[in-house]
């Protein structure tokens, strides 16, 4: 069928004013539009310039910015660009006879390849609109029999952008049309091509499309620039020259976000603090220090902010790389620096201090926010308004943590801006996370030209106190750059204050302390020192004599409470790197099941293991999996013989935290447990679907087939729990009481699986040959048959981006978190902010599979 040819069959353009279209455009354009549409009844047209035509849902509800809440968008016939424009009556008796009008429009970009998502059934995209923005989600559902039309459900992304429940609705609080102001009723009275608020609206001869994303470019002289603000009027707001630069206002690290409508919450960004600075058509960026790092972040940024709509500006705002998961992340912008890469930077902009003559630093924060969002409101995309969430403190952290992102700034709404720490800002993280100066360095044991940890201070009483070290989180390439910065300034005096033990001291090269490094931890021990840190990137736009402990050390009852199991295998080349581009070593291994340790134990302790072991790390060309005992395994790694086997057969099992270190010692990557105990090797306590999708298929379709085997467990009296693989897929797992054996149980799992299929053959496979399995899910049951395993709650994945498999709550299961979205990085911080264990009624909700 010829391009648009569906959409002009549908109507008469004698009699509508629809635009009929020219030919598809191949160039590429990236405007979307939505439409508020009062037909048979109201709904929103949403349309994504693809291809050279508006790709169209109706979305029957309109769109909703509460994260996770979903919203019907049927898929329609695909537009004409010229769409993008229209505003109007379709007479009744038409194909979609009712009024028209422009609701909202601006740009839209892919996260990923649109046309494979697109293909695939889920979209993960930007909006820059006049109304919307942040990230969205389009996810086709699976079809219903004898059903004809495609239902695609529209989707809010938790971000910034996002709001609660509770918050005002974006459609009743913004109802009218952004081309002309107009309401639907005003549209509804008037004749075709009429505005009573404009006059004619002419159609453009040529049909131009939608306007397209605003590329960089020089800026405008001023005389030609639209003024968006008028901060004379603002109280508060003083005549001033503009100044070279301003000190930026600091927040006070606190433990908790205060509470109260005096405050507002904005989320903590992971990059560069960095003030704009425009004037004469030109852009700056300056440190936080005053350093001018323009040169450093490309031509995009710097273009965008010279392009704003002022004479004169100075804006406050942090530029940040966002990870796949959209949280930024701090040690991807460095890999981005020292690549000369600079395609993905976003400078998120949340405050403004002078505009056009006038000094704004006294106007209250909300009010200077207003101005600032009214500025940035036909910005480039790559200039990002920071929201802010009126909401109670501790919900936005909680949110904030269980997305992985570094934490809240809470700022009072009514507060001027104060150069310089005080108590108007403060922060809360969700894992410590700040700046030392790096004293020393330690070689590392697997090369000479690179760095194995680094030996860390504070500036304390006149001095520099020694905290302690960080040996992971280096890449290879990391630690040979930093030996390279550190060796030059090797030093034969301590740069330390007071005297280094000798265990701190031993293998120390000490530097001159000129170098800040970025460290995340999780705790300060009693003693002061610092808890399972690692390496985050060197912080050139901070002096090293202003670095300072940012939080106190403990009380003794809560270093009491907090202290950590101790472990007492002594690991072997600790900073041999396992994960080469996370930077994650034996040591951090180490670390993380610490950790989690409390977590993890019931599932990896008493039973019969496999081990995925790589002892050259994931890269290395040694990987093999491990279900026997071998030469040379630690001593703390228990051998147990499987008592259905005439010859002695020993296989692996550990009971305690140091068997876990000796499994880490062996560089043991993936921990895979039988279903049973040691205790009672032929009665399973627990079922495991593993739902393992094939090439084609949406997120959103493993989340439901999750929940139909949830459903279908429950109708067996089961209880189900559900966590990520780690991989691509999800686990549905059910304790059973031990009281079945394990041919019942793996009929039980084969029947469930063999129903989905036949109910469902277009969407399920209940055989795991890969031929049949494509744009489908496999309902993989095997693992519920004596001597199979699956992956252990919490253990990690000998795979890129060190994933680990993740204990959800069903009501956590959506769009935003996948397969492999926790990571040994951001889990600790996870579980050390959860009210409660996702999975802590595991074992009491066990159940009899009753034949």
């Amino acid at each position: 069928m010829a391009v648009l040819e569906t959409y002009r069959k549908k109507r008469d353009f004698k009699t509508t004013s629809e635009p009929r279209g020219g030919r598809r455009r191949k160039s590429a354009g990236n405007s979307f539009v939505i439409q508020k549409h009062d037909a048979t009844r109201l709904h929103y047209d949403l349309r994504l310039e693809m291809d050279g035509v508006l790709k169209s849902w109706a979305v029957t509800r309109g769109p909703s910015l509460v994260p996770g809440e979903k919203r019907l968008a049927v898929h329609v016939e695909d537009h004409p660009l010229e769409y993008g424009d229209f505003e109007g009556t379709i007479p009744k008796g038409e194909y979609g006879g009712g009024t028209v009008i422009v609701w909202d429009r601006g740009t839209w970009a892919p996260v990923h390849d649109p046309e494979r998502g697109y293909a695939k059934g889920h979209l993960e995209f930007t909006i820059a609109g006049e109304k919307l923005h942040g990230r969205w989600h389009l996810v086709k559902m699976a079809p219903r029999p004898r059903e004809k039309r495609e239902n695609w459900l529209l989707i809010k992304a938790e971000d910034e952008f996002a709001r609660t429940e509770d918050a005002p609705d974006i459609l009743e609080e913004a109802p009218d049309s952004v081309k002309t102001g107009r309401a639907i009723k005003d549209v509804a009275g008037e004749a075709p091509g009429w505005s009573s608020k404009t006059g004619k609206i002419e159609k453009p001869a040529d049909q131009k499309p939608a306007a397209k994303a605003r590329k960089p470019a020089a800026a405008k002289p001023a005389a030609k620039r639209a003024k968006k603000s008028a901060p004379a009027t603002i109280k508060g707001a003083k005549k001033a020259a503009l100044p070279d630069f301003l000190p930026p206002m600091l927040a006070t690290l606190v433990t908790a976000p205060p509470e109260g409508p005096d405050w507002i919450h904005e989320i903590k960004f992971d990059g560069y603090r960095l003030e704009a600075h425009i004037e004469k058509g030109e852009a700056r960026l300056l440190t936080r220090s005053g350093l001018d790092w323009t040169d450093r972040f490309g031509t995009a940024v710097p273009a965008a902010l010279a392009a704003l709509p002022c004479d004169t500006a100075l804006l406050d705002g942090e530029l940040v790389v966002e990870a796949g998961s959209g949280a930024s992340d701090f040690s991807a912008l460095q890999n981005d620096l020292s690549e000369g890469r600079s395609d993905r930077f976003v400078f998120y902009l949340f405050d403004l201090m002078h505009l056009d003559g006038q000094d704004l630093t006294g106007v209250p924060l909300v009010e200077r926010k207003h101005v600032l969002e009214t500025l940035l409101a036909d910005a480039d995309p790559v200039l990002r308004y920071s929201d802010h969430f009126g909401e109670d403190g501790a919900l936005v952290l909680r949110h904030a943590c269980r997305l992985s992102l570094e934490g809240v700034v809470s700022k009072r709404a009514d507060a001027p801006y104060r150069p310089g720490r005080g108590r108007n800002w403060v922060k809360s993280k969700c894992s410590a996370r700040q700046e030392f100066v790096i004293g020393g360095y330690v070689l590392s044991s697997v090369s000479d030209k690179a760095i194995g940890s680094l030996v860390l201070g504070v500036n304390e009483e006149g001095g520099l106190r020694p905290v302690g070290r960080v040996g992971t989180g280096f890449t290879a390439k990391v630690a040979a750059d930093l030996f390279k910065r550190l060796d030059p300034l090797r030093t034969d005096d301590s740069p330390f204050a007071e005297k280094l033990t000798a265990d701190a001291r031993r293998g120390v090269r000490f530097v001159k302390p000129e170098l800040v490094a970025e460290v995340e931890f999780r705790a300060w021990t009693g003693d002061g020192n610092l808890r399972h840190a690692a390496f985050r990137g060197l912080r050139e736009d901070k002096p090293a004599a202003e670095i300072v402990r940012e939080e106190k050390k403990p009380t003794k009852s809560a270093a009491k409470a907090e202290k950590p199991p101790r472990r007492t295998v002594t690991l072997t080349h600790p900073d041999r790197v396992y994960w080469p581009d996370e930077g994650i070593t034996k040591e951090g291994l180490a670390d993380y099941y610490v950790e989690v340790w409390r977590f993890i134990a019931p599932y990896i302790t008493g039973r019969p293991l496999a081990l995925l072991r790589c002892p050259d790390g994931i890269d290395g060309s040694q990987k093999f999996f491990q279900k026997n005992v071998w030469k040379g395994m630690n001593a703390h790694i228990q051998s147990v013989d499987d008592p259905a086997t005439k010859a002695t057969e020993e296989l692996i099992a550990i009971r305690d935290l140091d068997g876990l270190m000796g499994l880490v010692q062996s560089a043991a990557l993936e921990i895979h447990p039988w279903g049973s105990t040691v205790a009672d090797w032929e009665h399973p306590d627990t079922i495991i679907m593993d739902l393992d999708p094939g090439d084609g298929v949406a997120w959103q379709a493993v989340i439901d087939a999750a929940f139909e085997v949830k459903s279908r467990l429950e109708v067996a009296g089961l209880v189900p729990f559900v966590k990520t693989s780690g991989g691509k897929g999800l686990h549905v797992c059910a304790p059973l009481k031990p009281k079945t054996n394990w041919p019942a149980v793996k009929a039980f799992t084969k029947g469930l699986a063999d129903a989905m299929a036949a109910d469902e053959p277009d969407r399920y496979v209940s055989t795991i040959t890969k031929s049949k399995r494509k744009g489908k899910i496999l309902i993989d049951y095997l693992r519920n048959q004596r001597g199979a395993t699956a992956v252990a709650p919490y253990s990690t994945r000998a795979r890129p981006g060190a994933a680990v498999s993740m204990p959800l709550s069903w009501d956590e299961l959506g769009p935003d978190i996948g397969p492999a979205h926790f990571t040994l990085a951001n889990a600790p911080a996870r579980l050390a902010t959860l009210d409660t264990d996702p999975w802590s009624n595991f074992r009491k909700s066990a159940r009899v599979l009753k034949g």
